[in-house]
């Protein structure tokens, strides 16, 4: 093991990336300061359970609803994955707002961390859009008239905001195409996006490191 440990180290750099990452130092913290982890790992719990909840929702209005039931009731488990996956959305938007407002609290926004700050409120914005995506799904009375309502929200903007509304619906009306065009954002779109700014966000945070909590003088 140790000959097959060195083999990689020496070609992958494995020490050094332990080193950087995971055994680096970090100032005097408290628990406010693990809510970015506890994000990411919320985001990690949601890609999973949506990879088994996609292997039985079919996106169609008239196969959505009936898939939805099926796994609630038909599936050995489905009833769980669903409740993690409902409510991991919820608890990560939590989440991630908490850490927002513990970031602004604290002053870790300032120099020299204003990027980081951005990627994190483009991180809030996505995690808002996933919950938004999402909640169509299961093409319910509750999910159609609410998204219904959501979509009419931009279109209120002066000059773009019916542009905004088509492009949100695929047309006019809710329809078969928005529940299909929700569902690629929800699992390709997104998720793709929220995990290229983690890894952004992640490496900044390496990078400069974690900031303390600011003293009486500061």
């Amino acid at each position: 093991m140790n000959k097959a440990f060195a083999w990689l180290d020496e070609r992958l750099g494995l020490t050094t990336i332990y080193n950087v990452v995971l055994d680096r130092k970090v100032p005097k913290v408290n628990w406010w300061f693990t809510l970015g982890s506890a994000s990411a790992i919320l985001f990690a719990l949601q890609g999973v359970t949506g990879m088994f909840l996609a292997i039985y929702y079919v996106p169609s209005p008239e196969s959505a609803y009936d898939s939805v039931n099926f796994i609630m009731n038909g599936v050995s488990f489905g009833w769980l994955i669903r409740g993690i996956h409902h409510w991991g959305a919820s608890l990560m938007v939590i989440v991630v707002f908490m850490h927002m407002l513990r970031t602004f609290y604290y002053g870790a926004y300032k120099y020299p961390r204003e990027f980081t700050w951005i990627t994190g409120v483009v991180l809030l914005l996505c995690t808002l859009g996933m919950g938004f995506t999402g909640y169509l799904l299961p093409w319910n009375q509750r999910a159609y008239w609410a998204t219904t309502v959501g979509t009419e929200i931009p279109g209120t903007f002066p000059f773009i905001g019916p542009f905004i509304t088509s492009v949100l619906r695929g047309g006019a009306d809710l329809s078969g195409l928005t529940l299909t065009r929700f569902f690629a954002i929800h699992i390709w779109f997104l998720p793709a996006l929220i995990a290229a700014l983690i890894g952004v966000h992640i490496y900044m945070v390496i990078k400069l490191g974690i900031s303390s909590i600011p003293s009486q003088e500061d």
